[in-house]
């Protein structure tokens, strides 16, 4: 029977602030003249901190949260110890470790981690990353959740039930069953493999899952750009009378090509009196100076298409 005592002590690593500031809370066990360490999955803002009680001050609801997580942490930990002294046999703090990770592997699921991972990059939405493409996390998310549940008969897959063809199967159903396009699916497994990336650091698992697996790209886009054989056909063109909408677009796309620093759209909200007087009664937008260039109105425009 082991008589050593168990030590469990928590730490923040502040060599380690993220982006917001926060330090990760990290664990020390020390037993039997072993020590490891490992990490909460928590951070914490440094002045919050109390080194003596190994928690957070403060009353509000997030302190509150964060130190009951904190506190269930220390106690499975100490399930983990205790696990092992009733075997009977010598241990050292890194199999504590082991015990006590493995027991949090079994517990965490995957869509769990990745609903964290969405939290996270909701943060960032306006700073790094738009609303635009943080909502595409949450449409991949519906349709992991629908291939889960339609193989493997469950709502939700822990790490340890994650096989290598995980993502082959999911592709097949992607794009197989859905009829997702290869980019689309690409970044679907992006987002997988990026949430197994986070657990990996986060010591939920003790292998990158998925970190050599490598998909195509798929078909390239379309060009973002005419090319001058396109914008010649454009050009030459001819629209019957009767469709004046059509021609007025197709003349205002016309000239804002030729035009520098003038968009399309600026050209629909145009009016007279950002223009300047010509000559024979004719308007322009703009005269370069020390030239004879000018930029006219829409009729000179019309005439000569």
């Amino acid at each position: 029977m082991q008589k050593d005592k168990m030590q469990v002590l928590l730490h923040l690593k502040k060599s380690g602030l993220d982006k917001s500031g926060q330090a990760p809370i990290m664990g020390r066990i020390t037993h039997n003249r072993t020590m490891v360490q490992f990490s909460s999955k928590q951070s914490c803002n440094p002045k919050l901190w109390n080194t003596r009680e190994s928690r957070l001050n403060g009353k509000s609801r997030e302190v509150v949260a964060n130190n009951a997580k904190l506190e269930q942490l220390l106690l499975s930990v100490q399930r983990a110890y205790q696990t092992l002294c009733d075997r009977g046999v010598e241990f050292s703090a890194k199999e504590i470790k082991e015990q006590f990770q493995g027991t949090m592997q079994s517990r965490t699921t995957f869509l769990q981690r990745y609903d964290q991972m969405v939290e996270n990059e909701k943060k960032l939405v306006g700073v790094e990353i738009t609303a635009h493409s943080h909502s595409a996390y949450y449409i991949a998310r519906k349709h992991l959740q629908a291939f889960i549940q339609e193989r493997y008969h469950t709502s939700d897959l822990t790490f340890g039930q994650l096989t290598e063809d995980f993502l082959d199967c999911f592709q097949q159903y992607s794009v197989g069953e859905l009829g997702h396009s290869q980019s689309y699916y690409r970044k679907m497994a992006l987002m997988v493999k990026k949430a197994c990336r986070l657990a990996f650091r986060e010591g939920f698992i003790d292998l990158p899952l998925f970190d050599l697996v490598k998909k195509d790209r798929g078909e390239s886009k379309l060009p973002r750009a005419l090319d001058r054989r396109a914008l010649e056909k454009i050009k030459q063109l001819r629209l019957e009378d009767y469709k004046v909408e059509l021609i007025l677009v197709r003349n205002l796309f016309l000239f804002t090509c030729y035009c520098t620093s003038f968009c399309n759209l600026q050209c629909f909200y145009l009016m007279r009196t950002q223009t300047s007087p010509m000559k024979e009664s004719s308007f322009c937008l703009r005269e370069k100076p020390y030239t004879a260039a000018f930029l006219r109105d829409m009729s000179f425009l019309y005439k000569s298409f």
